[in-house]
């Protein structure tokens, strides 16, 4: 087995470093290393040998989830190029984006009281969509044109898109799992 560990995402899966990625050769690499990989084929192996089997399917799988999510990508991609992000302390600080956030979230919290809720989520669904869609584009310029705090920003943006989007589909589990 012929990990190293020193590779970085990319490399691993045999990409180039960049945000626009071709999907289906990720998707394919992941299948292949994880089939090396795969616990089974090193059941007879010795410890040492098991443990790096595990560790490089986990390694795999982080990469893989890292690389097919953008946002990830992006912060990933980011990091690569030695910007730090701070949980604590990282949000969009644009007032206009801030309220917009506002409204989109009040809109999620009213839906379930409207007529037609599943059809009032699946049009704010779309909506979040669309504008997420826009600051990936956005992100994907600024990247190669080595904009990288303005790229961060955009990866910040994404985030709460990104929040929204979740908040909206468990909203909708919720309301169709309520139906009779």
């Amino acid at each position: 087995m012929d990990l190293d560990f020193s590779r970085n995402h990319f490399e691993l899966m045999g990409l180039p470093v960049a945000f626009d990625i071709d999907r289906a050769a990720l998707d394919e690499a992941y299948r292949q290393l994880q089939g090396k990989l795969h616990p089974d084929r090193y059941a007879q192996a010795g410890d040492q040998e098991r443990r790096l089997a595990m560790q490089g399917s986990a390694w795999v799988n982080e990469a893989y989830a890292t690389l097919k999510d953008d946002t990830r990508r992006a912060r990933y991609l980011l990091t690569l190029h030695g910007v730090a992000f701070d949980e604590e302390r990282d949000t969009a600080d644009d007032p206009a984006f801030l309220m917009e956030q506002m409204e989109l979230r009040e809109a999620l919290e009213e839906a379930p009281a409207e007529a037609d809720p599943l059809g009032r989520l699946d049009s704010l669904s779309a909506d979040i969509n669309a504008r997420r869609q826009g600051l990936s584009d956005q992100l994907s310029e600024s990247l190669d044109a080595g904009r990288l705090d303005e790229a961060k920003a955009l990866v910040l943006k994404m985030r709460f898109y990104d929040k929204l989007r979740d908040e909206a589909r468990r909203t909708a589990e919720r309301l169709e799992d309520e139906l009779p």
